[in-house]
């Protein structure tokens, strides 16, 4: 099998077909590199174009965004979802400021994994586009390249899998154009070796590639060993005051939604309703309930909603409520109208979408 030849066949057609005028492509500062690799991950290029522009803007380097607190860093990253991104994005700022005199050490690929957010691949990307260095990345997109090319049997998420792999993508990277290499590889995946019904007829490695030779493309990489996800029960009060200003509780930093603000949220109708009782005296459920549904890797939540408007106006949300295994949560009102730089999770966007719409 030829490696040797990949590179060479691999930049050429990067010349020719490869993506070269993305906002993040026309720099080698780190910051602004950093945070595409961060919102690239799980994510399609077309739907970050838009987030990485607004980010840019309100946070146009490394100081800016130390410097924010994270409820806008949340606010400005509502809808990319895989909120941890975000919380780590932040905290990684902060910790490049106070450790690293502001730059990120770009030239010391220990160091640059040691910060939050940043693995073996991510450094390794940051350190090729911004410096040229060589340095071998194996994001999703790179796996699958690596896994046809090489006709790699199992799924790429177990580790002796996954150090395989990283051991085929070093004998593939060049030692000259890293940052084209990289930009390249990562092109081929996401534009040519696309998980399902790959243009091997457009690949410029295929002539090599053994999962094409055996006609095993659609084979490989192997798939996740499947499982029926989990479902899960809660409910979420949704509580107005005359102002139609709606009640949010700020989720913890860990979990789904973390940090972000949203509907507070019980195990059973009836922790609801007691909740309720203790907050506002007088209130009770009305019965008008309807459904959410929510999707994550290893679960599916079913979000039943209970709404209630008060009679009175009630300025002050009352006390934060400690549960256990949970830290107080704090409550605030939302005035929808405002748009107020805070994080909000997804139920929330949705019933303020679904309101955008019939009104």
């Amino acid at each position: 099998m030829k490696v040797t030849c990949f590179s060479d066949s691999l930049l050429d057609w990067y010349q020719h077909q490869g993506r070269k005028h993305l906002p993040w492509q026309q720099t080698q500062d780190p910051y602004r590199i950093w945070v595409s690799e961060i919102m690239l991950q799980q994510t399609q290029v077309t739907t970050v174009l838009g987030y990485y522009q607004r980010f840019m803007t309100r946070f146009p380097d490394l100081a800016s965004l130390a410097a924010a607190s994270l409820d806008e860093v949340l606010h400005h990253w509502a809808g990319l979802g895989y909120y941890s991104r975000a919380r780590n994005l932040h905290r990684c700022a902060q910790q490049v400021v106070a450790e690293h005199q502001g730059a990120f050490p770009v030239h010391d690929q220990q160091l640059m994994e040691a910060l939050p957010g940043i693995g073996p691949s991510t450094a390794a990307a940051i350190r090729a586009f911004s410096t040229g260095a060589r340095a071998v990345i194996l994001d999703g997109n790179v796996k699958r390249v690596v896994a046809r090319y090489f006709a790699i049997e199992g799924w790429p998420g177990q580790s002796a899998i996954t150090r395989l792999l990283w051991q085929k993508a070093d004998q593939l990277t060049p030692d000259t154009r890293l940052a084209e290499y990289t930009q390249a590889i990562m092109d081929l995946g996401a534009t040519c070796c696309t998980p399902r019904n790959p243009q091997c007829g457009s690949c410029p490695v295929q002539e090599h590639c053994q999962a094409h030779l055996q006609g095993r493309t659609d084979q490989l990489p192997t798939a996740k060993p499947g499982k029926k996800l989990p479902e899960h029960t809660r409910h979420a009060l949704l509580l107005t005051n005359p102002a139609q200003h709606l009640l949010l509780e700020q989720r913890p930093a860990n979990g789904i939604w973390g940090g972000l603000w949203s509907l507070p949220e019980f195990d059973e109708a009836s922790q609801l309703q007691q909740w309720l009782e203790q907050q506002y005296p007088g209130s009770s459920l009305t019965g008008d309930v309807h459904q959410q549904l929510h999707t994550f890797s290893h679960y599916r939540l079913q979000l039943m909603i209970h709404s209630h408007q008060l009679n009175t106006d009630a300025a002050n949300p009352g006390e934060p409520r400690a549960e256990p295994g949970y830290h107080s949560r704090p409550l605030n009102w939302y005035d929808p109208d405002t748009r107020s730089s805070i994080g909000l999770a997804a139920p929330v966007s949705r019933l303020l979408q679904a309101r955008s719409k019939t009104s």
